[in-house]
């Protein structure tokens, strides 16, 4: 008998996202009222929607995160097991709010404003072991929000992988810009998950650490300076994933429209997407992790679980929200 209860353990972010459609650019302060062409509640948090999608995709998902007692609480965990998902083990915070988003869409661009709440609350100590034990997959989002998670994500993916879960982060941005403390969690990540973006801020604040190695100066042809030199040459997104590659990790790096890129056995691997029309990218990157996810535990190789991912990822951009046009696994593979 298998020691798996779960699939697949996402730790991190959930909350309601304000999703504004048609937004205009720069909103008109002075208690001006502007009409918009439509606006939803629905469930956010990179961590959630993951969560969320890779249920939708059959796997046996469980979610562990952060909500305060109050209604916006109750709605992220309604919706949750509404999608399938196990929340028994999140915890109900009654000292602090949920956090809440407001996104402020322009077609495929959008603005994001969070009212952090309790997310800054979640640690790895609220993963409980036996939990970690039961799950053949650990996948952590929003690295940069979750200041204490971050602080025990090197330990709690060690715990996982001595418990023979594989492990995935999704750092999301870091609104401070430092892009820090990564050095030893990519050891531990069997895959990260950034978008083009944040692989490149991710992999030139490695690089400036210094602790480069010989692996690593050959990776990346030279991109990168040596130690204690202080600006890593780090110019294109190839360099980029070769240096992501070199720290331990395999970098699968989400383009959006372009597809996804990724960087094994010393190869690139580059999926295109297919043609689409957006009607909200908002939760896109986080249904391409859970399309990836689901790939790779059923055991596709990494091509076809990065053609699935892409698929996931541009299908979830038919509606408005991070969950309403979600494929299934049959959708995803048609």
């Amino acid at each position: 008998m298998s020691r798996t209860t779960f699939d697949l353990l996402v730790v991190g972010d959930a909350n309601p996202d304000v999703i504004v459609s048609g937004s205009p650019r720069h909103p008109e302060f002075g208690q001006r009222e502007q009409l918009v062409p439509a606006a939803g509640l629905v469930l956010g948090g990179s961590g959630a929607i993951t969560a969320y999608g890779a249920a939708r995709l059959g796997l046996r998902t469980a979610f562990v995160g952060r909500v305060g007692d109050d209604p916006a609480g109750a709605f992220v965990l309604d919706a949750l097991r509404a999608g399938g998902v196990d929340v028994s083990a999140c915890v109900v915070d009654p000292a602090v709010p949920t956090a809440m988003t407001v996104a402020l869409v322009d077609g495929d661009d959008r603005a994001i404003l969070t009212a952090p709440g309790c997310l800054d609350r979640l640690g790895a100590a609220d993963v409980p072991p036996g939990l970690l034990e039961r799950a053949a997959h650990v996948h952590v989002s929003s690295y940069f929000l979750q200041p204490l998670l971050a602080a025990g994500l090197g330990g709690l993916f060690g715990l996982a992988r001595a418990a023979g879960a594989s492990t995935s982060l999704d750092t999301n941005d870091d609104p401070a810009g430092r892009w820090a403390g990564l050095e030893d969690v990519l050891p531990v990540t069997d895959v990260l998950l950034p978008n083009e973006p944040e692989a490149l801020a991710i992999a030139r604040a490695v690089a400036a650490t210094g602790a480069t190695t010989g692996a690593t100066t050959g990776a990346t042809t030279g991109a990168t300076t040596g130690a204690g030199s202080g600006s890593p040459r780090i110019t294109t997104l190839e360099q980029a994933v070769r240096e992501l590659a070199a720290r331990g990790t395999l970098p699968v790096v989400k383009r959006g429209e372009r597809g996804g890129i990724a960087f094994a056995d010393g190869e690139l691997v580059e999926i295109p997407a297919p043609p689409a029309t957006v009607v909200d990218a908002v939760g896109a990157g986080d249904s391409f992790d859970a399309g990836l996810l689901a790939a790779l535990l059923r055991g596709r190789p990494l091509r076809q679980a990065m053609t699935v991912a892409v698929a996931c990822g541009t299908l979830s951009t038919r509606a408005a929200g991070g969950t309403a046009a979600q494929p299934t696994w049959e959708e995803a593979t048609a």
